[in-house]
């Protein structure tokens, strides 16, 4: 729990950051972002992707430079400043090095002395269950143990805070469980020097099973949306309803809580054709219509229930809906994700029926695709370089997300067949496609 009386580890104040340089296209991912992480306390940040959750870490852990705002690491009784540490999802480690020496090459750029820096370091290595690997390459590891590795390497030098950026996501299920135990038993028997935890994930249940606090990230600009207190004993059982409240009230407050518009403003960045679209394949847009659809939802589900069901995270779940919801395919309200008539008719339709279905709405819906179809009707030729649309759209975003968005609408608009696309020319144009 949250205890206002103990020691503030870091303080940030009105934090934002901009992607991008002056004069080209600028993204602003975080804004007036507040957080204080106290002594004692584990705290996750959760939003959707995008949502500048990483960002923040990043700023926390000095990797990047913010573009507004404060992050302060307020002395202790001694003066000294708060030290923080960061676990990569990737593992990040040096492929040619040990375990032993991987784990050690912090306390080598801390000059500590050869002996002790062992002695740390087999210490380490022992205390998050890899002793005896110590010889081993990354390469002869599995996952689990990488990111044990990863971990050992953060506390050697015994930070007050230990960053962590989504750690178990790149884990399979039964890995990820065992090491998020381990983990939490260390904390809870006080055997890690630590004094805080600064978590990212994308796992709801994760986000309640460990931390003390959660905070909400809105996206397009990243805000605190919400703040929870997470008031339940340690360790927690999955099946106590307090639990399962819990984390049926967060799936609702990031389904917009009781919105009921058809878009969310805050869903994508930008507007018009200037709208930053998620790379969302038109199976997975189907899929999603057509388990709505099926038995047991029929037309309406928990959001929560069709994760576990799909065996979805939030952060696969979300971006899904919420393009179903912008072409009016789909509705989010209250936690649920309700198909509205179109959805209904996509779900019933022959594939052909299905394609003429999703050109409407693609069409009318995001303003891109009638851009790329307008030109190419205007045109003599019916051809247009796919420069000329990615270059307009980095009048509105960075180079990437152009990119991206592009490439997007061009996956959508083939499917529709409102347009065939060259990639060997990278042009467009209205032949029927091949």
């Amino acid at each position: 729990m949250h205890v206002i009386d103990k020691r503030c580890l870091v303080d940030v104040r009105q934090l934002g950051h901009v992607y991008g340089t002056a004069g080209s296209a600028e993204r602003l991912v975080l804004d007036d972002v507040c957080l204080r992480l106290d002594e004692g306390e584990i705290v996750g940040l959760l939003g959707r992707s995008g949502s500048g959750k990483s960002t923040l870490l990043r700023a926390i852990a000095g990797l990047i430079a913010p573009t507004a705002g404060v992050v302060d690491f307020p002395a202790d009784a001694q003066g000294d400043a708060s030290s923080v540490r960061m676990v990569f999802q990737s593992f990040a480690l040096f492929p040619w090095l040990t375990v032993l020496q991987n784990v050690e090459i912090g306390l080598e750029a801390l000059h500590v002395a050869a002996p002790e820096r062992r002695r740390r370091a087999l210490a380490a290595i022992d205390l998050i269950g890899l002793d005896g690997f110590e010889s081993a390459f990354p390469k002869e590891l599995s996952g689990g143990m990488r990111q044990r590795v990863g971990l050992a390497r953060a506390l050697v030098v015994a930070p007050d805070v230990l960053l962590m950026d989504e750690p178990f996501s790149a884990l399979d299920v039964l890995t990820a469980e065992t090491l998020r135990t381990d983990l939490l038993d260390l904390w809870r028997e006080r055997r890690m020097p630590i004094k805080s935890i600064l978590m990212v994930t994308h796992n709801i249940e994760e986000a309640v099973l460990m931390c003390d606090r959660i905070l909400i990230f809105s996206s397009n600009p990243g805000r605190v949306m919400t703040h929870i207190n997470v008031d339940l004993s340690q360790p927690r059982n999955r099946s106590d309803p307090a639990f399962q409240a819990l984390v049926e009230h967060i799936y609702v407050q990031m389904a917009g809580g009781g919105a009921t518009g058809s878009a969310r403003r805050d869903v994508f960045a930008g507007s018009g054709v200037g709208m930053v679209l998620p790379s969302i394949s038109t199976n997975a847009l189907a899929g999603l219509m057509e388990a709505v659809q099926d038995h047991p939802y029929d037309g309406q589900a928990d959001l929560r229930e069709l994760a576990k069901a799909l065996r979805y995270n939030a952060s696969d779940l979300f971006p899904v809906a919420e393009v179903l919801q912008l072409m009016r395919f789909a509705n989010m309200h209250d936690g649920h994700i309700t198909l509205l008539p179109a959805g209904h008719r996509y779900a019933d339709s022959t594939v052909d029926e299905r394609k003429q279905l999703f050109a409407q709405h693609l069409l009318r819906y995001v303003p891109l695709a009638g851009l790329v179809r307008r030109v190419l009707d205007d045109r003599p030729t019916r051809t247009a370089p796919a420069r000329r649309f990615r270059d307009q759209l980095e009048d509105f975003m960075s180079e990437h997300d152009a990119v991206h968005t592009l490439d997007c609408v061009t996956q959508w608009g083939r499917y529709a067949e409102l347009f065939a696309y060259d990639e060997v020319a990278d042009q467009f144009s209205l032949d029927n496609p091949s």
